[in-house]
């Protein structure tokens, strides 16, 4: 018998006393839980630092030659009017690119902190809202775990970290539009109120025509996801919710449709098909699908045999080994799983496979290519969090079947530690590569601008190649671009090949 006071009354409390009992030795080893948990995302939080902190030795090349001069001239709105009217229309990609190149060189050192803490967080914060809203209770540390490890893996288990993390353009364009779209769940998770859902009604519609003008791939993302949420909303959504779920849905592809609309009618998109011309007329041509379809049967083959992938199917093991019910009853997998596992794969291959479509026509087989993943990222971040979902199934499975879990989060907690060291070797190579470079660059930064200031017109270039990026006078000296771009920049009328010059 439990003493009280007199007059203080106890709930009922359905549960035997074998549960209570449970449930207390459970809350006894939650503060060691937490700990442990809260000590395996230091690794993928480390590289994620030390790759933030690299990013000092970035310099711009390629694209960023042509928006640093644009910006400083004309700043972000001339680079919003550029993109829409001259170059693709991508207005809202032009609004991020013009954020970093308004500082410049600095802009490009600074990236790679801010977008990685952004990534970080977003996921960190979705992974919160998430289990609050399906009344899933976790140790203290383990949702930070879940989206370090989530973003560590999507950042750095890839061919090409420099395209992925630190080459600006190429993330604004692939890397930070899937996590935009994850950012506008939260409201849809957090709404509770009738103000919460004409919030997250508006986020839905806006994200959507922000992100259809960010970049068409994950725009294309986008839509087959909502689409197979309306699709399966009947079983797999509560009834009380499911009406606005659907009108949220609803929502974010009328939005996404939007964007998709001004991006195609904007004379930027026109010009680009005129410049591209029977590449571009060719997106639906039978041999052009077979083409993406090789293309990304290849790209598919890459990404399952890299065997990093697994640390985030161990840190969904441990999140389904270890979450709990607010109502005090053992979690189960949920009674339509296998419908929605065969829903998250399909969805993901037709997402994949249209997103090759539509960039094939311009980049033909280097569309597979590891040196351009970074057209792959609008489709694997999705990749990652379905695997994610794959381990939390896994892990209340083997809940349901064994009480003897502990041998397993010890498997899956190596994991976790060891998925983390071919991305930090890669991370410290990348890094004394960068360096050299950031050296040399810096030197001939400083000659072309004394030659500049000292009424030079025409000074040698020297080409300074890093991770299969594009540089004046590359393929044997016959391609000038962006050479006028680094001619713009330092006021110069032109640059000659420093390789050829005597």
């Amino acid at each position: 018998m439990t003493d009280r006071a007199p007059g203080t009354t106890v709930p009922d409390d359905p549960a035997d006393p074998g549960e209570v009992r449970q449930e207390e030795r459970g809350r006894g080893r939650r503060p060691w839980t937490s700990l442990w948990v809260t000590a395996l995302a230091l690794p993928p939080l480390a590289l994620l630092a030390a790759a933030s902190w690299f990013g000092r030795w970035v310099r711009p090349s390629a694209d960023d030659w042509c928006f640093l001069p644009a910006v400083r001239d004309d700043g972000i709105t001339g680079l919003v009017g550029k993109f829409y009217f001259d170059d693709n229309g991508r207005v809202a990609n032009a609004m991020l690119v013009g954020s970093y190149a308004k500082f410049q060189v600095a802009g490009h050192q600074w990236y790679p902190l801010v977008s990685g803490v952004l990534v970080l967080a977003v996921l960190w914060a979705a992974t919160v809202v998430a289990l609050r809203r399906g009344a899933i209770t976790v140790p203290r540390g383990l949702p930070l775990l879940v989206a370090a490890m989530v973003t560590g893996t999507f950042l750095f288990v890839t061919p090409n970290t420099y395209k992925t993390f630190y080459w600006p353009a190429a993330s604004v364009s692939h890397t930070l539009p899937p996590v935009l779209a994850c950012a506008a769940l939260i409201p849809l998770l957090l709404a509770r109120t009738r103000r919460g859902r004409v919030a997250a009604l508006a986020v839905a519609l806006l994200a959507g025509a922000f992100l259809a003008t960010l970049s068409e791939e994950t725009a294309i993302v986008v839509v087959m996801v909502l689409l197979a949420t309306l699709l399966l909303s009947g079983r797999l959504v509560p009834a009380p919710a499911r009406a606005f779920v659907r009108l949220w849905c609803g929502a974010g592809i009328a939005g996404t449709l939007a964007g998709a609309l001004v991006l195609m009618t904007s004379p930027g998109s026109t010009h680009r098909r005129e410049r591209f011309g029977a590449q571009t007329t060719s997106l639906l041509a039978p041999d052009s699908l077979a083409a993406s379809l090789r293309a990304f049967a290849e790209i598919t083959v890459t990404v399952v045999t890299t065997w990093q992938y697994v640390g985030v199917v161990a840190v969904g093991v441990l999140l389904g080994l270890l979450c709990g019910r607010r109502d005090g009853r053992t979690p189960a997998p949920p009674a339509h799983w296998p419908l929605l596992a065969w829903a998250g794969l399909l969805t993901l291959l037709v997402s994949g496979y249209l997103c090759t479509v539509i960039a094939y026509p311009v980049f033909q087989d280097r569309v597979s290519d590891p040196s351009a993943n970074r057209l792959w990222n609008d489709y694997l971040l999705l990749y990652v969090i379905l695997l994610v979902g794959l381990g939390m199934l896994l892990g209340l499975a083997v809940r349901q079947g064994t009480r003897r879990t502990a041998p397993l989060k010890a498997v899956c907690a190596a994991l976790c530690v060891l998925v983390c060291f071919g991305p930090a070797v890669s991370l410290l190579n990348l890094d004394a590569t960068m360096r050299a470079r950031a050296e040399k660059w810096d030197a001939q930064d400083r000659r072309l601008r004394e030659g500049a200031a000292n009424g030079e017109r025409v000074m040698p270039y020297e080409r300074l190649p890093i991770s299969s990026m594009l540089e004046p006078f590359s393929r044997g000296g016959a391609t000038y671009w962006p050479g006028g771009c680094v001619a713009d920049f330092y006021g110069l009328e032109r640059v000659t090949d420093g390789a050829r010059t005597p």
